[in-house]
């Protein structure tokens, strides 16, 4: 029996997986540990549902997913908006040394799963299914480039980059901790503990405040974004390359969010546009999870395991060894090699986690605390998209 649901039905759907997944998120300890979204939770539930009816041969569940682009469009759009220039230049040479280290990360995740594809038989585009797309990109971005990799023929790769994911969100999560914790006892690190100045830190929580009646400005904000991303792309379309089809309103909102902080011309509202990137996220995720097909993972079981082992070395050894030495040998690297474990491996939040689990136990890093928030959520899903999209072109 088949079963369509237009789009409308299929948004509904969506949003009852994500009740559900906050639900359970909120009563089950370990989901909430390890930082798992709600879309995740409930899709997957959904997922594995639809994974029953189709080998039972009970029904098989078609989806408009048209409404999945639009809410993931907007995310990125808002993920454009964080941007800022002025606070990478503000936090000094540590947030920009960091920075390029997390673009060699991104890089280096994307050469280590082509390089193991290729070893184990796989061609190159189903390698970069477990690279920095799932890796540092996390489900957003998973979500996205899935369906573009489908495109070049990689059959599946929305579910194998979904997956990969998720089992980054928990593996740079169980990573983090005793990274940190091995790296301050090994060092004896306590002693380089300093107190540093926050100011940068409460000034941007501050632009980040919401106001009700900003959110109709904000709204608009990131339709002119979008509109006018769509001539980017189509100009960037020219060069005969493939673009994701949010790089324009990335760009866009970049420009944007720039021109109001050197010139205070334009105001951008971003803890709304924050608000409104969530919502769209967490629907996008919502209709990407229950749209999965799981019964394409069974011919990359193996494969998949292999690669995603190899993600796990190469995270231990760049945040073991490069984060820990290029950010000063003290404290604060320290921290940060274990933000660097969730982030690199899952999302920001996870990143947060880490860190106060360390923090908690020892003393405060106001440094870490600073960098990784605006390099995690600022600048890696903007330059990670870039990466990828110079990646698929390449191969």
């Amino acid at each position: 029996m088949n079963i369509t649901l237009d789009m409308y039905q299929t948004i509904a759907v969506a949003v009852v997986v994500l009740m559900i997944g906050a639900f359970l998120k909120k009563r089950i300890s370990f989901l909430q540990k390890f930082c798992i979204p709600a879309p995740v939770i409930g899709g997957l539930l959904f997922a594995i549902l639809t994974l029953v009816l189709y080998m039972t041969g009970v029904a098989v569940i078609d989806f408009d997913d048209t409404l999945k682009e639009v809410c993931m469009v907007f995310f990125f759009t808002s993920v454009g908006f964080q941007a800022n220039l002025k606070v990478l230049k503000s936090g000094g040479k540590s947030l920009i040394v960091f920075l390029f280290l997390v673009i060699m990360l991104i890089v280096m995740q994307n050469f280590s799963a082509i390089g193991l594809a290729n070893l184990i038989g796989l061609d190159s585009l189903t390698g970069m299914t477990t690279g920095s797309i799932p890796m540092v990109g996390g489900h957003g971005t998973a979500g996205a480039f899935g369906p573009v990799l489908e495109d070049f023929g990689v059959q599946g790769a929305t579910t194998v980059c979904t997956a990969a994911a998720t089992f980054g969100l928990i593996a740079g999560s169980l990573m983090g901790g005793p990274v940190g914790n091995r790296l301050i006892k090994k060092h004896n690190l306590i002693a380089t503990i300093k107190t540093e100045d926050d100011s940068l830190l409460v000034e941007e929580e501050e632009k980040h405040e919401r106001h009700f009646s900003m959110y109709a400005p904000a709204v608009f904000q990131l339709i002119i974004a979008v509109g006018l991303g769509t001539v980017v792309s189509d100009l960037l379309s020219l060069t005969g390359m493939t673009f994701p089809i949010y790089i324009g309103a990335m760009i866009v909102a970049a420009i944007m969010r720039n021109i109001g902080e050197y010139t205070g011309k334009i105001t951008i509202h971003m803890g709304e546009i924050n608000d409104l990137g969530g919502i769209c996220l967490s629907l996008f995720l919502g209709i990407a999870m229950i749209t999965l097909k799981l019964w394409q993972l069974a011919d990359l079981a193996l494969p998949l395991i292999i690669l995603l082992a190899g993600q796990v070395v190469l995270m231990f050894i760049f945040s073991y060894f490069v984060v820990f030495n290029i950010m000063g040998r003290d404290y604060d690297a320290a921290v940060l090699a274990a933000g660097t474990c969730g982030f690199g491996m899952g999302a920001t939040p996870n990143a947060m986690a880490n860190m106060q689990a360390i923090c908690e136990k020892y003393a405060p890093s106001v440094k870490a605390y600073l960098i990784v928030p605006i390099v995690g959520s600022l600048f890696a899903d903007f330059l990670n998209s870039l990466t990828i999209t110079f990646f698929i072109n390449c191969i």
